[in-house]
């Protein structure tokens, strides 16, 4: 095996990896769907924002980003622009969990529901740095991944195909 079908091999378990896991988080958010409002709702409050008017429109935000997330990776077409949201979404909630933790100076991590409950996971440094993680095959896949091109007639000609 070359290291060029390695490195292919690595791209497609980056990228299928990817988006079972933002399908993972996304269905395992809808699941408790009530109890990640409420965490949102929690998280907004000690941010300074309303959480009665903003809490259901950023949860679904949320869910939905990770759902279209894992579409666009899935989809040859887009892979790339779905790497590139998934790093955003995976520094934006990095950013996100520091800031809570340290920068409104909250001692106590709050229960995030990353995914949804079924894996404990608060806010703080192991979060941020499980996302930081993360962003290793999310930056293998969107400077690696090389859709198939389709033959060409130049292509079909060095092979001695009659067109």
């Amino acid at each position: 095996m070359t290291r060029q079908t390695l490195f292919r091999i690595m791209v497609q378990i980056s990228r299928f990896g990817l988006a079972a896991l933002f399908l993972f988080t996304a269905g395992a958010k809808l699941w408790i769907v009530k109890a990640f409002a409420a965490n949102v709702a929690e998280l907004l409050s000690a941010t300074g924002f309303s959480p009665a008017r903003l809490m259901w429109p950023v949860t679904v935000a949320v869910i939905a980003t990770e759902i279209m997330t894992a579409i666009l990776l899935l989809l040859p077409r887009t892979v790339r622009t779905g790497a590139l949201f998934a790093a955003a979404l995976l520094i934006g909630f990095s950013g996100y969990a520091l800031y809570y933790r340290y920068g409104l100076g909250n001692a106590e991590g709050l229960e995030c529901g990353c995914f949804g409950g079924i894996i404990a996971s608060q806010l703080g440094v192991t979060t941020a740095l499980r996302n930081l993680a993360l962003l290793v095959p999310t930056f293998l896949v969107f400077f690696g991944y090389r859709k198939r091109s389709q033959p060409t007639i130049t292509d079909y000609e060095h092979l001695g195909v009659a067109t």
